[in-house]
């Protein structure tokens, strides 16, 4: 016989073997130990938590010859028949392969056969769920009242997708999550079997991993002795994908700092890299989620899934971060992973980052929660937070990396500071350089140049580039592609050397401003805030 994955050989064989269960086992045994046998069972839960194991150990018990406790004993005939697959009366069906109506039929027709080698035949279905509706509607009948030699159980994973009429007809079983103190204590029991040693923190660490699932555990734990008889927590890491990420501390840090043009740089090398951008969100997601775990949980184990160090560098990270901001963050990582299923990945991402960086480019009540919170902080402490680096400076950077540069640049001299209005050569609040981006989007983007080309203008407020052109065709592009919108930004910067939010031009309405935020911007000039 072939090698054998650790959760298939050591896979229960009876009742009492199974870890984390009591609930369902000591009833089960209970129910065969006094002769009372139900027509149909429904096992749920999520995988690898004994679902199709209990199956096939009540498929052996209640064919067993000489049961003890009821469990089956393990020896008998049938016992050894059924172990070695060789009785044709226990059948096991996968739905999500066989979920048709015609194959359901074929089970009707199976059913009505006595048995050939032991008392009952018993169908197991897995991933029930799968079943189309006509199949349901096919089974109901038969799973209601089977002949008295038939026993149906039904595994799945997806219970709120069976219909009402299925559950009603069946006894319900719910698996829940195996606790980490079980699945160390079987990790532990594995390795002593295999000759394999294994220190306690990487156990704790595969059965964190797990996820509360049994087959996953031992999964990990066989991964991890192909590498290894010695397994370390390094080696559980690496095995887990654990490692190598130090790049979302990164991304984290620069968020919190609201560093935007660090945060894009980092974002594009990823990206050329091969990083996938809704991998990248996802591994996002859950550091996050992390961070929020450990702003809220003071007492017990925290439910995290990580090495010690890594730990720590989370609770170091968290300390800058108030639990709304993250929060925050959470709200517009799901957002972005919706948006990313029917658009560019890369711009929904980048689109992400400005938008945690700069919560003032948001309308939603988070987002002013946290202008407000800033606001309040500087005028606690009488002084403005410090200011991320500029997108010129932290380009220069970027630039001074590719180059090998180690050493620093000497500092400009203090007539060139002076010469940064001439640089932009805004007047009146008009763009005078508009006509140099738009001869570089000619480069990078023509069909947005032509667009601009007829008698466009742009005006500049704040960190807002808004640009006045008549042209439906430019109003289209701008509407149905964020692409249109990067290019016009990468061109902007290429040309003044700093990033600026974008939006079309209007002429401003007569009246007094009316936008409080405005008004309380205006007022808090003289606060340098």
């Amino acid at each position: 016989m072939g090698y054998q994955a650790f959760y298939r050989k050591y896979r229960p064989n009876s009742f009492s073997d199974v870890l984390g269960q009591e609930h369902i086992t000591d009833v089960l045994r209970r129910q065969l130990a006094g002769g009372n046998v139900f027509h149909a069972y429904l096992f749920t839960g999520t995988r690898g938590t004994g679902k199709t194991t209990c199956a096939k150990i009540l498929a052996k018990a209640v064919n067993c010859l000489n049961q003890t406790d009821g469990n089956p004993c393990g020896e008998c005939e049938a016992c050894l028949n059924i172990a070695a697959g060789e009785v044709t009366d226990i059948v096991e069906i996968d739905a999500a392969s066989n979920n048709s109506v015609d194959n359901i039929r074929d089970l009707r027709d199976k059913v009505n056969f006595a048995p050939s080698s032991v008392k009952y035949r018993v169908f197991i279905i897995d991933e029930v769920h799968m079943l189309s509706i006509s199949a349901f509607n096919a089974l109901l009948k038969t799973l209601e009242e089977p002949p008295a030699h038939v026993i149906f159980i039904l595994a799945t994973t997806e219970v709120h997708k069976l219909p009402a009429t299925i559950l009603s007809r069946c006894q319900r079983f719910d698996f829940k999550r195996i606790e980490n103190d079980k699945l160390v204590s079987r990790i532990n029991f594995v390795c002593e079997k295999e000759g394999l040693s294994i220190s306690e923190t990487a156990a704790s660490l595969i059965a964190s991993a797990a996820d509360g699932g049994m087959r996953d555990a031992l999964s990990l734990l066989d991964l991890c002795a192909s590498k290894s008889n010695d397994i370390t927590e390094e080696i559980v890491m690496a095995v887990c994908g654990l490692t190598g990420n130090e790049y979302l501390n990164d991304l984290a840090c620069l968020f919190k700092d609201r560093d935007t043009s660090s945060a894009l740089a980092l974002i594009d090398t990823l990206y050329l890299n091969g990083i996938d951008m809704l991998r990248l969100c996802s591994e996002l997601t859950a550091f996050y989620r992390n961070l929020m775990i450990i702003k809220t949980v003071k007492t017990g184990e925290l439910p995290i899934v990580c090495s010690a160090a890594q730990l720590e560098r989370f609770k170091e990270i968290s300390e800058g971060y108030e639990l709304k901001e993250i929060l925050r963050t959470l709200s517009l990582l799901q957002e972005t992973t919706v948006n990313m299923q029917n658009s560019d990945r890369r711009c929904e991402f980048e689109m992400f980052a400005v938008k945690v960086c700069t919560p003032c480019l948001s309308a939603d009540f988070a987002a002013l929660e946290q202008r407000i919170s800033d606001i309040e902080k500087k005028l606690q402490f009488g002084a403005p937070a410090p200011a991320a680096p500029k997108a010129a400076e932290t380009q220069e950077k970027v630039e001074e990396k590719a180059e090998g540069k180690s050493e620093k640049k000497a500092p400009e001299p203090a007539a060139k500071a002076e010469e940064k209005p001439e640089i932009k050569a805004i007047e009146n609040g008009e763009l005078k350089q508009w006509g140099e981006i738009v001869e570089v989007l000619k480069t990078t983007c023509p069909l947005m140049a032509g667009a601009l080309s007829s008698g466009s203008r742009a005006f500049v407020k704040d960190k807002f580039l808004l640009i006045d052109c008549k042209s439906q065709q430019f109003l289209n592009l701008m509407r149905t592609n964020a692409t249109y919108k990067n290019h016009i930004k990468n061109a902007i910067f290429k040309v003044l050397g700093e990033n600026y939010s974008i939006g079309p031009y209007k002429e401003e309405s007569e009246g007094k401003e009316t936008d409080p935020l405005s008004i309380l911007a205006d007022k808090l000039k003289q606060l340098e805030i």
